[in-house]
């Protein structure tokens, strides 16, 4: 026979409201750090891109870039319009790519009408550096455009060393344009 006491007594009324306030205080407070969790997945986020940014790159600034799907690789290769692409003389493109299938952007210096090792003579009021680069992988690559846009920040005057000769490298306003635009593009892809 069911008896007539009341579930709901008014103490456990006082005690519902006070465990269900602070557990909603509780995840009020803690959602405020939500960005701050470690990772812990040993995952590599260097070259990871964000969707966001991605489709801010697709939509608005890809229209400046020359644009080479490689379905091989499962990559996309955007190179600046403002580079001479048609060049005859040796040169050195900076390509900015996409590996959407596993959400990573690299920069990769592409060399023109010569091949690897490259040798860039760096030119400054304080002197002369030459860059010798091998072809690397995506770390190796990441590591000699860090060293380009490092000098790029010093107003630099960059020159190829092939057979000896200087050749002027990304002498031109859209030339340099298009270099400052890809380094610009690639960091924002990564939210760097």
């Amino acid at each position: 026979m069911p008896s007539k006491d009341p579930v709901l007594t008014p103490e456990l009324i006082k005690i519902l409201k006070i465990f269900g306030a602070a557990s909603v205080l509780l995840v009020v407070f803690f959602s405020f750090f939500d960005s701050y969790r470690a990772n812990n997945s040993g995952e590599d986020t260097t070259f990871r891109m964000t969707s966001s940014s991605r489709l801010f790159f697709l939509n608005l600034k890809a229209v400046d870039y020359q644009r080479e799907v490689r379905k091989d690789a499962g990559m996309t290769l955007y190179r600046h319009a403002g580079f001479d692409l048609d060049s005859k003389e040796p040169t050195v493109f900076l390509v900015l790519i996409l590996n959407t299938p596993k959400d990573e952007s690299y920069l990769y210096l592409e060399p023109h009408e010569l091949d690897w090792p490259l040798k860039i003579l760096a030119i400054s009021g304080q002197g002369e550096k030459e860059l010798n680069f091998e072809n690397g992988n995506k770390y190796d690559q990441l590591k000699q455009a860090q060293e380009i846009y490092e000098l790029i920040q010093k107003e630099v005057e960059f020159y190829l060393i092939v057979s000896d000769q200087k050749i002027p490298l990304w002498e031109s306003e859209s030339e340099k344009e298009a270099l400052k635009s890809t380094f610009e593009d690639y960091f924002r892809i990564l939210d760097k």
